[in-house]
Formats: structure tokens, sequence, C-alpha cells
């Protein structure tokens, strides 16, 4: 235990000389900018740009919240479970090392709510668009020129009006839009668009009302679903962090120092760990499902 703190030590010593006056915190931060921007794959930094740049991001007050709750509640659990210093670090670490797979998550499901968001706002506003000009590019135009839409929808409907004026027909750029945002939405309405550019565009007044309304029927079930899976995802949360309290009932029952004792027998260390490995794999699996398909019909 003793090597372990000196080593720690001599670490932060090490860490901070190299810093060169601009502080310990910035230095390892500039660290972790160095190796994210090397190693984290290029969609991913573009999500996490969009992210912050929507302000939904957690500060730098959220995450260190998150790290001191995840260290204590491991801490917790590595020394009620085990009695041993050198397991609680253990578990401290790995419970921290988990923080950035949840970051993943979430700013997958923030990024796919607000992609969904963009779907919705650019469907409506071409059906709306195309009442006024009934030609499908003039209405990606409208909603263009309209500053409706962010990156990198907009960029993406930009490419689809260059297409269409590239091919002469709006079939290639359709299919493109389509390949990149697979929502029902869009493939009905630009199916739609289709059928009206083949056939004209003759009384089509009640057909885009009836998908405007179809449209607002799937947004809302789409939010309604996001409010069901927050309420959810709190009391799975509740339940799975009360799952960890299981072997501290046992020591009740069963007294705290016949408890210690048969920590001594290897096999029931073994046991003792793939209670938590399970529980703990139990929680993750909770936590991807709940960030995972959000947005999607």
């Amino acid at each position: 235990m003793e090597f372990l703190l000196v080593g720690a030590i001599l670490l932060f010593i090490v860490l901070y000389r190299s810093s060169k006056g601009n502080g310990i915190y910035n230095f390892v931060m500039e660290k972790a900018d160095v190796l994210y921007n090397q190693y984290v794959p290029y969609s991913y930094k573009s999500m996490r740009d969009k992210i912050k740049e929507l302000g939904i991001d957690y500060t730098p007050r959220q995450y260190l919240t998150q790290i001191i709750l995840f260290a204590g509640v491991a801490g917790i659990v590595g020394y009620m479970y085990f009695y041993n210093i050198i397991i609680v670090i253990v578990y401290v670490i790995i419970a921290i090392s988990v923080i950035p797979y949840l970051t993943y998550l979430r700013s997958k499901r923030q990024y796919s709510e607000y992609i969904f968001e963009q779907i919705q706002v650019y469907c409506t506003n071409t059906i709306l668009e195309f009442a006024t000009t009934n030609a499908f590019v003039k209405s990606l135009e409208g909603v263009v020129n309209s500053g409706v839409l962010e990156e990198p929808v907009l960029s993406d409907v930009k490419t689809m009006i260059a297409l269409s004026y590239e091919k002469g027909d709006i079939y290639d750029s359709i299919k493109y839009f389509d390949s990149k945002y697979p929502f029902y939405m869009v493939k009905n309405m630009h199916q739609l668009f289709l059928q009206v550019t083949k056939e004209g565009a003759k009384n089509t007044g009640e057909t885009f009302d009836n998908m405007l309304n179809d449209i607002d029927m799937l947004v809302e079930g789409v939010y309604r679903d996001r409010m069901d899976r927050k309420n959810f995802h709190k009391q799975f949360l509740t339940y799975g962090v009360a799952l960890y309290g299981l072997v501290m009932l046992i020591q009740l029952l069963i007294g705290v120092s016949t408890y210690i004792g048969m920590l001594d027998q290897f096999f029931v260390q073994i046991i003792i760990h793939l209670v938590v490995i399970i529980n703990s794999l139990f929680l993750l699996s909770g936590e991807k499902y709940y960030n995972e398909n959000v947005g999607a019909e």
C-alpha cells in the first residue's frame, strides 16, 4: 500500500513539473485533448463538437461530480464487499474508466435527438414550401434560405439541390438523403414527391396535409417515448444501485465477523466478484438500452 501511495505522489510531481507552470489541470487536459484528437474517430469527434455547440454537454463541474460519485460508490462497494483497500482502489479505477463510455452513449442519444428534430423541421417545412412553389427543388431552396436548418442536415439538403441540378432530376438527390437519414417520414415524403413529380402536381393539397398530420402524430409518439424512457431510466438506476446492497444485507443476517471470515476462502471471493461484475454489466446494459435508438421510428 505504501508503495502505491509513494508512486502516486511521484507521478503527481512529475506531471506538475512537466506542466511548465500552467498547472497540473491544464497540463492533463492538454494531453487528454491530444490523445482524443489522435485516436477518436472523426464521426464521433464531429458529434461531440455539435453537442458542445448546442450547449447540452456536461460542464466540467458536472463531470467532476460524476467522477466523485462513481469513485465514491465503487469505493463503498469495494470496501463493504471485501474489506480490502487494494480491491477498493482497483474498483475505483475501473468505475472511473467507465465514464468515457457513458459519455459516448449519452452523446449518441443527444445527437440522435437533435438529428430527429432537424429531420422533422426539414420534412414539415419542405411540404409547406411545396404548397407555394409546386416544385421539389424550389421547396428545398426555400427551406435552405429560411434558415430553419442547421448542420449537418443543412449541408446535406444543399447537396440534394446540387445533385438535382447536376442530374436533371430528383432521384439521385433523394437516394442520397434517404441513405443518410433512414427515417420513415423522410422516405414516405420523398416517395410522395417522386410520385407527384412523375404524375404532376395536381390535387396534392389533401395528401400533403395528411402527411403533415402523420408527422405530427409520429413526433408526438417519439416525445412520449422519450418521457417514458426517462422515467424508466430513473427507476432502473434506483433498482440497479439497490442490488449492490444485497451482500451488505447478508452481512447483517450472518454477522460482519462471520462474513469477513468467509472472505478467507478463495471461491467465496470469486463469487462476490461475480456478483459485482454481473450487477455492473446489468446497469451498463440498461444504460446502453436507454441511450440507443432514441428518435427512431
